[in-house]
């Protein structure tokens, strides 16, 4: 049966249990409009949103095989799931309950667009299974939020946080950093905004510039200043720097949060944990296999229809698995353990990481604690790029 709570909505669930090891993501495939720098899987029409609903509630029911753990968390991603009334993210979460095994305390998130937050709309979000929200505010200033194309303005930005907290207290916000001519200041000002509302979590990103986005071509047309790795390292440093000051614990290289207020949907995630994706585009990943559903939602719908599932598997090989260990631990606070390599791959794999780390442990970029390689603060902004160098094609 589901939770409903007709007060402020201050569940905390705890952390991740034992036993407690998949996730359900949810991807909904709807946007008011595209953001310039997103490569996301969308649509900006919404005439088929009560069929993908319908459909995405028949591929749990297809898929309910797939998951035998106890299911810790919800995720609703987009997209913009907080287009969805409260009532339509009920049926889909009352669709998991039916088909899994659901946890006493589920962590259940709703990622929003700060427009969609009204206090009307946050009212039926608190009497609802969802107890946690990801807000994506991504700046507080107008000229960012203008080249990013964002549906929502400074002051909504604003208004949304003060309207959210009084209704929940398990609370994110997405901020992004390294946009072209924000300077070193202007970053700072929206780190002091977010800090002063006390928000318990924090998920900062660098901007990126992915293919074919508009973001791209608007670079390659020198309508847009392009994107500076220095820049952005600078915005990092002071990210981690003030986060550090204010308490925050830099769980895992773009999340940030209080004491016990980690996200257990990302922690899951980068501890390797086996998680179901739900919906157009949505990834699947159960340990063995890796999977995806097809990008494309006509194509999607027809499919699931007709009971069929959408969907490319790939079996991954022990190589596979080592570099994705590698990856997700070490952009993690807790880092790679090296007994846990040894148990899991074998002392050879656990060989040729310390020799490969070898030259990131002499440049201080890592450092071996308590049986851990650890990125350091020098090598924190490098971190992907040091675990390259930690992967391997081929052991024999």
């Amino acid at each position: 049966m589901l939770m409903t709570k007709k007060v402020k909505n201050n569940l905390v669930a705890p952390p991740l249990g034992v036993g407690e090891t998949s996730g359900i993501y949810i991807h909904i495939p709807f946007c008011k409009q595209a953001c310039h720098y997103c490569d996301f899987h969308f649509s900006t029409s919404l005439k088929k949103k009560d069929d993908l609903l319908a459909a995405l509630v028949a591929e749990l029911a297809l898929r309910k095989e797939e998951v035998s753990e106890t299911v810790g968390t919800i995720y609703f991603g987009g997209g913009t799931p907080s287009l969805l009334s409260a009532s339509e993210l009920d049926m889909l979460i009352h669709a998991v309950y039916t088909h899994f095994n659901v946890s006493e305390a589920p962590e259940i998130t709703l990622e929003a667009n700060p427009d969609d937050l009204s206090e009307a709309y946050l009212e039926q979000l608190v009497a609802s299974a969802v107890n946690r929200l990801s807000i994506g505010v991504q700046s507080f200033f107008e000229e960012d939020l203008k080249l990013m194309n964002r549906a929502h303005d400074a002051s909504e930005a604003e208004r949304c946080i003060e309207l959210a907290k009084k209704y929940f207290d398990n609370i994110s916000i997405d901020l992004i950093y390294g946009i072209p001519e924000m300077t070193n200041e202007r970053w700072l000002a929206n780190l002091e905004k977010a800090l002063a509302y006390q928000i318990p979590h924090l998920s900062c990103y660098a901007l990126t510039v992915e293919p074919k986005t508009a973001l791209e071509r608007f670079i390659a047309k020198g309508i847009v200043a392009p994107v500076d790795d220095a820049v952005a390292e600078a915005h990092h440093q002071l990210l981690v720097a003030h986060t550090e000051r204010a308490g925050y614990e830099n769980y895992e290289f773009s999340n940030f949060c209080l004491p016990g207020k980690q996200s257990r949907n990302n922690s899951a995630y980068w501890q390797g944990k086996s998680y179901l994706g739900i919906g157009p585009s949505a990834h699947s990943y159960d340990g063995n296999r890796r999977s995806w559903n097809i990008a494309n939602n006509p194509k999607y719908l027809k499919e699931v229809s007709n009971g069929r599932l959408p969907i490319t598997r790939e079996t991954l090989s022990v190589n596979d698995k080592y570099n994705e260990h590698v990856m997700t631990r070490l952009r993690t606070s807790n880092g790679i353990s090296l007994a846990e390599i040894s148990e899991v791959f074998g002392e050879r794999f656990t060989a040729y990481l310390l020799k490969m780390a070898q030259p990131h442990i002499d440049q201080g970029r890592l450092a071996q604690i308590n049986h851990h390689l650890v990125v350091t603060k020098k090598g924190k902004f490098l971190s992907d790029g040091i675990a390259a160098d930690l992967f391997l094609v081929r052991l024999e």
